[in-house]
């Protein structure tokens, strides 16, 4: 009986025994995309029992105990606890641990945390990106990186956009050096497929020295997304169309208030009227109506990306089709990507890479910015006029410019295609354990090829687009880049507190480009479908042909030490030395270097982390950086300009060539020399991320090519220019602010709201050779309305400055002597200031009248998620700028802007617009006048989006479908009264002048992203 009893005790025991432990099984998925992860952790919590998903996420677990707790770890995500609690089948999702993805910081030649560095950065990540979902990539960086600026050139198909980093330094080329991928990227963003890029990160202060003499305006670094480790392929595809307009139409006269105002024009000068019998007006034609138009973009892009345990891999296409909003048959861009990576480990030691994208941009563009323009005729010509009037004889004289645009737009022939193949292939070798040795090889190769027709046609007596033959041009070129780097890395710790990390290395670069170019007249059948220089069958003076070839190379050495003690004082040093082809033996090399440092406050003990302050750091920045980015060989004389020859017996001219360009041989580099002092906060659970800089630049030796010499060096030769010498210097300085706040307030709810700011103050400290640069153009024959000169900002407005409206004679009598462009000063007309106070209007009472470079730009932009529903709006603004008004004519019978219609008739009826006249007066000359505030808020986009049930997309195989509703360009918020505020050529001197912009076009667009 006892023996039962025990043996019945036994198995009650082992039942009980074996009822709290159990086989667990489950899949584990990212809960963003909904894929299965592979090779994530599944531990027992407090023991080594563990086990690893498979390739579809699944995973098996035996003999768990009841009340153990499952701990599911993966890099690049949250790690999970589930307790068990009885249970044996789990569904996990983890969710992307994004403060960890976002440490990795790339600095050039390497990487870093964002907790480690030391210098001044703005980082732009995918998803903002893929909220903007911009066709320029340039325009990712507006409003949302602190110190950065971007203009469009232009709001037409294909226009590049202008990137300034913390103000303009230089007169020449400003633009910032573009890294992708570790390579050099000299072609524009709008290249670039948006939707491939991973992240872009712009350094701001001495920390790009590691770039030396390429990057003194500033480095942009672009890298592209890749493949995940041990994930299947995830198949994306992202579509989209738009309709487009136009985001202001100007406020101009209509036939009946034309032809009031162009009587009284010629009543106030004593003239016949043009217009005696009004009813004969039977024309009310809105040009700008009829020029602009609501045409389509179409987006579509394709990725597949996804990783085994050792590689990963990423293909992607996209396809863009955009029309202009004037034209859009002859105004277009045409975008065709495909790209390609690949991310290996062959061995444990040995890790190979590559990246190729080739890209074909196809585009028709029409005269779109500048006297001349389509709009600027639009704007111009009189509504009288029928728009199907393509010869303006017969109809009111407006001038040799001004033309139907109509038939301007249908008179215009062209077809620009360009072919870009870009890559790079790396291989890094760990030879000895925290040693590394990186060979890396980037390429550029573009193919350019143009066809312009201008065709016989006549637009009416005098008209200075006349052509009495037609003619065809043939541009085709090509440039070849290569960079090639090699370099070592060692990361060592030393007596368990000090990290150091060592790079040495050295870059070569070169550049090839060629081309050929050729006109000719006589195509047959005055037809583009003939235009080539086959079949032109012209002869004589127009038939012309050329080519060109460049060649560029730099040599680099460079090496770079950071330090880390303690894991909270932190110091990095840069050296870099480089050889640039672009100067003679005297100046051809030269050093940069930099010392950057930082402190992170918060890992004191006398500090410490609380509840409220979590992070703080202190850092600072100084070093010196270069820029070679002028003409080639400008060391050198060359005969590339022109000169007549007298030879033979009979003396005969002979057209020959002579010197070009004065040589220079001590030209050399300019210096940037950067100073940054920043802080960085994170509160209240990190929540609240708070940047702060002060910088102060200062670009010394500038490279000007314009300085005046004396005309005994014979510089007044046709091709003959005076030399390019070092002789200037500008100082930039400001502060940047910028302050972020994310917060998941539960499952359902999370939000973001990010402010940024910077301030610029610009001032020319000296000009060697010379009081002033001179630039820019207003009007036609005026003097130039820009100018550099010390004590100013590069580029300010030069011109009379003016003290209201003459309301009588007697203040025309007691004013100093205003006699200019041979009238006199009569009630109504402008009154200019004596600034020089001589007792006399001229020319020499011009003054500082405007500054075309912001006081300030600012970025507000906000993102919140519920349940499946998202949001996000992106703005920015400039304040304090000046933009110039220059896209009227001063011609007599052209339209004006509606704000004409409060001119002066007599005392007391206006103080700001002056009378109408035919006759002569000074009231077109340059003055501040038309200089007007350029201060604007912009509503960048607005995106509305839903995303699908995951659980309803699985049963049709999907992974995630969003569908969404976006507004680009949606609000202009300016006093300015032109098509757009950022209205600019870009050029250092001479921008911020507005010469007829084409505007940024209104995008309503309907998206659909799905993955699977």
């Amino acid at each position: 009986m006892i023996k039962n009893f025990l043996l019945s005790t036994f198995c009650f025991f082992s039942l009980c025994l074996f009822s709290q432990v159990r086989d667990i099984e489950g899949s584990v998925a990212d809960k963003e995309s909904g894929m299965p992860l592979l090779g994530v952790n599944v531990i027992v919590e407090g023991t080594s029992q563990g086990t690893t998903t498979d390739f579809d996420g699944n995973f098996i677990l035996p003999s768990v105990q009841e009340d153990a707790t499952l701990v599911f770890s993966y890099l690049g995500f949250k790690t999970l606890k589930r307790k068990v609690a009885g249970k044996f089948q789990f569904e996990v999702q983890l969710e992307a641990d994004t403060e960890a993805l976002d440490d990795v910081v790339v600095i050039g030649y390497g990487s870093s945390s964002k907790r480690k560095i030391t210098g001044s950065i703005s980082t732009v990540n995918s998803e903002s990106i893929q909220d903007l979902e911009p066709i320029n990539a340039a325009t990712a960086l507006q409003g949302t990186s602190a110190g950065v600026t971007v203009t469009p050139q232009s709001g037409a198909p294909g226009a590049e956009s202008n990137i300034r980093i913390r103000g303009v330094s230089t007169n020449g080329n400003s633009s910032p050096l573009i890294i992708l991928n570790g390579a050099q990227y000299d072609g524009g963003l709008n290249s670039i497929n948006p939707q491939d890029i991973e992240s872009i990160t712009v350094l701001k202060d001495a920390q790009a020295a590691i770039y030396g003499s390429i990057g003194a305006n500033g480095v942009v670094l672009i890298e592209t997304k890749r493949g995940e480790r041990n994930q299947s392929a995830v198949i994306t595809y992202n579509t989209y169309v738009g309709i487009q307009e136009t985001t202001r139409e100007l406020s101009l006269l209509n036939a009946n208030e034309y032809v009031l105002l162009t009587n009284e024009k010629y009543a106030n000068a004593g003239q016949d009227l043009p217009f005696t019998n009004l009813s004969q007006i039977n024309n009310n034609t809105d040009w700008q109506d009829q020029v602009f138009e609501t045409p389509t973009v179409v987006s579509n892009n394709v990725s597949i990306r996804g990783g085994s345990e050792n590689t990963d891999y990423s293909f992607s296409a996209s396809h863009l089709d955009q029309g202009g909003i004037v034209a859009p048959d002859k105004s277009n861009f045409k975008r065709s990507t495909a790209s390609i990576s690949i991310n290996t480990d062959v061995r444990d030691f040995l890790n190979v890479s590559a990246n190729v994208f080739f890209t074909n941009n196809r585009s028709q563009g029409i005269n779109s910015f500048g006297l001349g323009s389509v709009l600027f005729n639009a704007i111009n010509i009189a509504p009288v006029i029928n728009r199907n009037q393509n010869n303006l004889d017969g109809t009111i004289d407006l001038g040799n410019e001004v033309v139907n645009p109509l038939a301007q737009i249908n008179n215009t022939f062209n077809d620009f295609e360009s072919n870009r193949l870009s890559g790079s292939f790396k291989a890094e070798l760990e030879y000895i354990k925290d040693f590394k040795l990186t060979a890396r090889y980037g390429f550029n190769s573009s193919k350019l090829n143009n066809r312009e027709f201008f065709p016989e046609f006549n637009f009416g007596n005098g008209k200075v687009f006349n052509r009495p033959f037609n003619q065809v041009n043939l541009n085709q070129q090509d440039f070849y880049d290569y960079t090639f780097d090699l370099f070592n890395t060692i990361e060592k710790t030393f007596f368990d507190d000090l990290d150091v990390n060592f790079t040495l290395g050295t870059t070569v670069f070169r550049a090839h480009g060629e081309g050929l170019f050729g006109s000719r007249t006589g195509v047959p059948r005055n037809s583009f479908q003939f235009a080539d220089l086959d079949s032109a069958i012209g002869v004589g003076d127009n038939q012309t042909n050329g080519s060109f070839v460049n060649e560029f190379r730099r040599l680099s050495y460079f090496s770079r030490v950071e330090f880390s003690y303690l894991d909270r004082y932190l110091l990095s040093g840069i050296i870099r030395r480089d050889t640039s082809s672009n100067f003679g033996p005297n100046n051809a090399s030269a050093w940069f270097p930099s010392v950057t440092a930082g402190w992170i406050m918060t890992e004191e003990d006398f500090i410490g982390t609380n509840n409220f302050i979590n992070f703080a750091k202190l850092r600072g920045s100084y070093g010196q950086l270069g820029n070679d980015q002028i003409g080639n060989f400008l060391f050198l004389s060359r005969l590339n300009g022109e000169a007549t020859y007298v030879f033979g017996e009979d003396q005969s001219l002979t057209e020959g060539q002579a010197l070009g360009p004065l040589a220079n041989p001590n030209v050399k580099w300019e210096i940037s020399t950067k100073l940054d002092l920043g802080l960085d906060l994170e509160f209240l659970n990190r929540d609240l991320r708070v940047t702060f800089d002060y910088y102060r630049n200062e670009r010394e030796d500038l490279l000007i090519p314009s300085i005046p010499t004396s005309g005994i060096f014979g510089t007044s030769a046709p091709g003959s220019l005076a030399p390019t010498i070092n002789a200037g210097t500008v100082v930039n300085k400001g502060i940047e602010l910028s302050l972020n706040y994310s917060k998941e307030v539960n499952d359902d709810f999370s939000f973001s709201v990010n402010y940024n700011l910077s301030t610029v103050d610009n001032e020319v400290t000296q000009i060697n050779g010379a009081p002033f640069l001179e630039g820019g153009q207003f009007s036609v024959g005026q003097l130039p309305p820009s100018r550099m000169e010390v004590g100013l900002p590069i580029g300010y407005f030069y011109g009379l400055k003016t003290d209201g409206i003459f309301q009588s004679q007697a203040e025309v009598d007691a004013h100093p002597s205003q006699a200019l462009l041979g009238a006199t000063a009569r009630p109504g007309d402008i009154r200019f200031v004596d600034v020089n106070g001589d007792g006399t209007i001229s020319q020499d009472d011009r003054t500082y009248i405007g500054d075309p470079i912001p006081d300030v730009t600012m970025g507000f932009n906000l993102s919140f998620n519920y349940k499946n529903f998202d949001f996000s709006a992106y703005s920015f603004a400039n304040l304090g700028s000046e933009i110039v008004r220059n896209f009227e004519r001063d011609q007599v019978n052209v339209n004006m802007l509606s704000r004409r219609l409060d001119r002066w008739t007599g005392p007391g009826t206006s103080s700001t617009e002056p009378r109408v006249s035919a006759g002569a007066t000074a009231n077109k000359l340059f003055s501040d006048y038309f200089v007007e505030d350029g201060s604007f808020l912009r509503i960048q986009t607005i995106s509305f989006g839903y995303s699908l049930p995951t659980e309803a997309l699985k049963t049709v195989g999907l992974t995630s479908v969003k569908i969404y509703a976006k507004v680009d360009n949606a609000f202009t918020f300016t006093e300015y009264s032109g098509y757009d505020p950022t209205a600019s050529t870009g050029a250092p001197i001479g921008g911020g002048i507005d010469l007829g912009f084409y505007p940024l076009p209104r995008t309503y667009t309907l998206g659909l992203n799905v993955k699977l």
